[in-house]
C-alpha cells in the first residue's frame, strides 16, 4: 500500500493511504535506519498494514523525493503560501522579503497572501505597489469574512502546499477556512507584544478535496525570525529577485551585485520607479546579511 506521511511524532509516522483515505499509525522498519533514511512529513512511502482494525502498520520504504526542505523538515512540496497580515500585526516587509528569498532559492512557487483585510486596509496600496513586479499571485483575504478564500483554495487544488508566515497573522484561521473544517487551533494576539501565541506545535499535513481533487496543506510552527540560505559561489542574491532579471543585461559588469557598481541596470530601474525601491533596499539588507553570515 502507498501513502503519504502527514505527521511524525516520537518515532511514529501517521500515513495517509492513497488507496482508501485511511490514516495508519506506523513505525519505520529497521532497514530505513540501515540506509540512513529519516522519513519526513510529505514523503510518499510504501507501508505494510499489520493491524487493519486499529489502522497500524510499518513503513517499508520511502519513495524518491521531488525536493526536501531542511527548515521545516518536509518533502515533496509544490508551493508555499506566504501569509502576512495587513493589520494586527502590521506587515514587516523586510521579513516578508526574506521569506520570498528563501522560497525562490528553494525553487518553489510562492503565493503571497495579505490577511485581515477586514480590520485595516491602509497598507494595501503600499503592498500592491511593492509587489506588483514580483512574479506570483498576490491576494488580499479576510479569513473571518470569507473574502477571497475560494480564490486561494482554487490555487491549492491538486498541490502540496506549505504555509509560511510569522505568528499572529491568521494562518490557522485561514487554513481552517480553506479546508472547510477546524483542523488548526487558533490563537489570539498578545496585547503587549502584538505577536501571536504559538498555537502550532509540530509540522503536520492535512488532506482536503478541492472539486474532488486530492490536495494537501501543511502548517509549521510560527516564528518571527528567519535564517537565510547559504549561497554557493555561482549563485547571486539577485537571482532570486525576478523583477530584477529584465534589467540585468543593462549592467556594465556581468557579475554586478546591483550595489555599489556604476552603470547598473537594476539601480536605474529603481530610480525610474520601474522596480520597487523598498524591494531593492530590502535586497541590499539581505545581501549584507548574507555577506556577514556566509562566505559569498
Amino acid at each position: 500500500m502507498t501513502g503519504k506521511i502527514i505527521k511524525g511524532i516520537s518515532g511514529f509516522y501517521y500515513v495517509y493511504s492513497y488507496e482508501n483515505a485511511n490514516i495508519y499509525t506506523c513505525r519505520g522498519q529497521g532497514k530505513l535506519r540501515d540506509k540512513k533514511i529519516k522519513p519526513l512529513v510529505g514523503d510518499n512511502c510504501k507501508i505494510e498494514v499489520t493491524d487493519e482494525e486499529n489502522k497500524e502498520g510499518s513503513v517499508l520504504d520511502i519513495l524518491p523525493r521531488d525536493n526536501e526542505l531542511i527548515r521545516p523538515a518536509v518533502s515533496n512540496v509544490d508551493q508555499m503560501l506566504v501569509i502576512f497580515a495587513l493589520s494586527n500585526p502590521k506587515p514587516n516587509f523586510y521579513l516578508l522579503d526574506k521569506f520570498l528569498f528563501f522560497i525562490m532559492h528553494e525553487r518553489l512557487k510562492p503565493i503571497l497572501i495579505f490577511n485581515k483585510e477586514d480590520l485595516d486596509s491602509s497598507d494595501k496600496e503600499e503592498a500592491e505597489k511593492i509587489y506588483k513586479g514580483f512574479d506570483a499571485p498576490l491576494i488580499f483575504t479576510s479569513a473571518k469574512e470569507n473574502v477571497n478564500v475560494d480564490t486561494v483554495r482554487e490555487l491549492l487544488k491538486g498541490k502540496t502546499t506549505a504555509v509560511a508566515g510569522p505568528s499572529g497573522v491568521g494562518k490557522s484561521t485561514l487554513i481552517n477556512a480553506i479546508v472547510g473544517s477546524t483542523i488548526m487551533e487558533t490563537g489570539e494576539i498578545s496585547k503587549k507584544t502584538q505577536r501571536g501565541k504559538h498555537t502550532t506545535r509540530h509540522t503536520e499535513m492535512f488532506e482536503f478535496d478541492v472539486d474532488g481533487i486530492e490536495s494537501f496543506i501543511l502548517d509549521t510552527p510560527g516564528f518571527s525570525s528567519f535564517y537565510l540560505p547559504t549561497l554557493h559561489e555561482q549563485e547571486r542574491a539577485s537571482d532570486y529577485y525576478p523583477e530584477f532579471l529584465p534589467y540585468t543585461h543593462k549592467c556594465k559588469f556581468n557579475a554586478c551585485l546591483h550595489d555599489r557598481e556604476p552603470e547598473c541596470g537594476v539601480k536605474n530601474a529603481v530610480e525610474e520607479g520601474i522596480v520597487s525601491r523598498e524591494r531593492y533596499e530590502n535586497y541590499l539588507k539581505i545581501l549584507k546579511e548574507i555577506k556577514n553570515s556566509y562566505r559569498y
